[in-house]
Formats: C-alpha cells, structure tokens, sequence
C-alpha cells in the first residue's frame, strides 16, 4: 500500500507529518485529512473570532496532492459586544 504524509497547520502551530500512514489511495487519505479539519477545530477554540485550519496530503516522493482548509470567522452584529 502506498505511504501518504498529513501536514496540519492552525496558523499558530504547523506539523509535518514526517512517518505517514499506509492508505489504499489518495482519496483514502484525503478522507483521512478532511476528518482531522474538526478535531483540529475544537481543540483550538480562538481567543479571537478567526482561525485558519489547514490539513496537507503529500504523496511519498513529497508532492503535495491535496489542501483543505476550515476558516472559522466570527462577527459581532451589534455595538457594544460583550467583553470577557
């Protein structure tokens, strides 16, 4: 079975994947990707009301193949949001 790496980046912290997992295909591992984007999500909750996740498949040879990203955007729609 072919090795496929996973990049991940938060705009705060970038990991690369340097040992990969074994996946039949590139669409195996870009559904492995895609799955990751929440649990990235969650465990990152902004102090902010923006935040960029960003998963990366690369193939063996270091070809990227895939990007996904999830953009969380959050806006305040009246004045005088509440402060913390």
């Amino acid at each position: 079975m072919p090795r496929f790496f996973i990049d991940s980046n938060d705009d705060e912290f970038h990991l690369r994947d340097e040992e990969g997992q074994e996946f039949p295909d590139a669409m195996a591992a870009r559904d492995a990707a895609m799955m990751m984007l929440p649990d990235m999500a969650r465990e990152k909750i902004p102090d902010g009301d923006s935040r960029r996740f960003c998963v990366t498949v690369r193939d063996q040879s270091g070809t990227t193949l895939y990007t996904a990203d999830l953009i969380l955007k959050g806006e305040w729609k009246h004045v005088g949001s509440p402060s913390r």
